[in-house]
C-alpha cells in the first residue's frame, strides 16, 4: 500500500470571531494569498473539494504578517477545531511551540516538518519535488529551440532550490548541452507575492536566450507566466495547474498534490494519523499536466520520454538528486 493510499482512506480576530462546532477542520494559507493561482489556491481547492464531497465546513485565514503564524494557531485550537491544516514550511516552528499545549489537536504542516517523536499530534507531509520538477525540465529542454531554459523561483531558500535542481537536471538529462539560468526572487517572504520582479526576471532570462522558463514562485510565478506569454516564448506552472492561464503558452505545469493532502487530511478529522508522510511520483503526490490548453505542445516524442523517466524513478533506475539532501546540486550553481 503506498503513502498516498493510505493517506486517501482577513485577520485572525476577524476570521476567528465566530464559534467552531467541535472537529470541523481550519486552514492557515501562508504568505501570498489564498487566491495565488499556485500552493495557497491548492490547498484552498483542497478545502473546498471537502466541502464539496461531505457536506462539512472549515474556517480558514489569509495571513498578513510572520506574527499572526502562532496566534491563528492558538484560536484555531481554543475554539475546537480539528485538523488544523497549514501550508508552507514557514509554520513548522510556530506548530513546534504549541502543539504540546494542544494535545488533543492534530496539526497538519505541507511542506513543513516537526519532529514526530517531540510532537506526536503533528503530521507533517513532505513532496519530492525534485521528482517531478525532473519530468517538467525534461520537457522544458525538449521544447526549447534555443538550448537556454530558465527558472525563476521565490524565496531563496533549500525548498526552492530543490524545485531548481531537479528540473536542471531533467533538462540535462534530456539535452547534456542545454543551458540553465536560474535566478531566485529575494530572500524574505516578500519574494512570494512580487509578479513585477518575476516579470524582471523573466525578460532578463529572454535577453540571455531562454525560451521556456520554470516558474516556482507563488504569486510571483504569475508574472513570470504573463511575460513569457507577452514574449512569445514558454512558461512552466507550478503546484496547480496553470495551464489555463495563458493557453497554448504554458507548456506543463509541474503538480503538487496539496489539494490532495488538504482534502483528505480533513477528511480524517480528529482520527487523522500523525508522523511524517512523502509524496513523491510513486505516491502520485507530485506530476505535470495534460490537458486542452497545453496538449497541441506537447509531442508524443515528449511525452514518451517523460512518461518512460517517470517509471525509471518510481523503480530506482534513474536517481534524482533532492538538493535538500545535502545543500548542493551536481548540475547547477546558485
Amino acid at each position: 500500500m503506498t503513502l498516498m493510499t493510505k493517506f486517501l482512506g482577513a485577520s485572525a480576530a476577524l476570521a476567528l470571531t465566530a464559534g467552531a462546532a467541535l472537529a470541523d477542520p481550519a486552514l492557515v494559507y501562508d504568505l501570498g494569498g489564498k487566491f495565488d493561482k499556485s500552493f495557497n489556491e491548492a490547498a484552498y481547492n483542497g478545502a473546498e473539494a471537502y466541502v464539496a464531497a461531505t457536506g462539512g465546513s472549515y474556517r480558514d485565514i489569509e495571513l498578513q504578517s510572520e506574527a499572526q503564524r502562532e496566534q491563528a494557531l492558538r484560536r484555531f485550537a481554543e475554539a475546537g477545531f480539528n485538523p488544523v491544516v497549514t501550508t508552507g514550511f514557514s509554520m513548522s516552528t510556530p506548530i513546534a511551540s504549541v502543539a504540546a499545549d494542544y494535545p488533543d489537536t492534530k496539526f497538519v504542516t505541507i511542506d513543513g516538518f516537526v519532529n514526530p517523536d517531540e510532537h506526536p499530534n503533528v503530521l507533517s507531509i513532505l513532496f519530492s519535488e525534485h521528482e517531478g520538477s525532473y519530468l517538467v525540465g525534461m520537457m522544458a529542454a525538449m521544447a526549447s529551440e534555443s538550448g537556454t531554459v530558465g527558472f525563476v523561483g521565490g524565496m531563496d531558500v533549500p525548498l526552492i532550490r530543490k524545485f531548481a535542481c531537479g528540473y536542471a537536471q531533467g533538462v540535462m538529462a534530456a539535452n547534456p548541452d542545454a543551458t540553465v539560468i536560474a535566478n531566485m526572487t529575494g530572500t524574505t517572504p516578500a519574494a512570494w507575492n512580487d509578479p513585477v520582479k518575476g516579470s524582471e526576471l523573466a525578460k532578463a532570462q529572454i535577453s540571455q536566450g531562454a525560451d521556456v522558463i520554470y516558474a516556482a514562485a507563488g504569486g510571483t510565478g504569475l508574472g513570470v507566466l504573463q511575460t513569457a506569454a507577452d514574449e512569445d516564448i514558454l512558461s512552466v506552472g507550478v503546484d496547480s495547474n496553470q495551464n489555463h492561464l495563458h493557453p497554448g503558452k504554458v507548456l506543463t505545469s509541474m503538480l503538487k498534490r496539496v489539494d490532495v493532502a488538504v482534502q483528505e487530511a480533513m477528511t480524517a478529522g480528529d482520527e487523522l494519523e500523525t508522523g511524517v508522510m512523502v509524496l513523491g511520483l510513486a505516491e502520485n503526490g507530485v506530476g505535470y499536466a495534460l490537458d486542452d490548453n497545453n496538449e497541441a505542445l506537447i509531442t508524443e516524442e515528449m511525452k514518451a520520454a517523460v512518461d518512460e523517466a517517470r517509471e525509471q524513478i518510481i523503480a530506482g533506475e534513474v536517481a534524482v538528486h533532492d538538493y535538500s539532501s545535502d545543500d548542493s546540486c551536481p548540475v547547477l550553481n546558485f
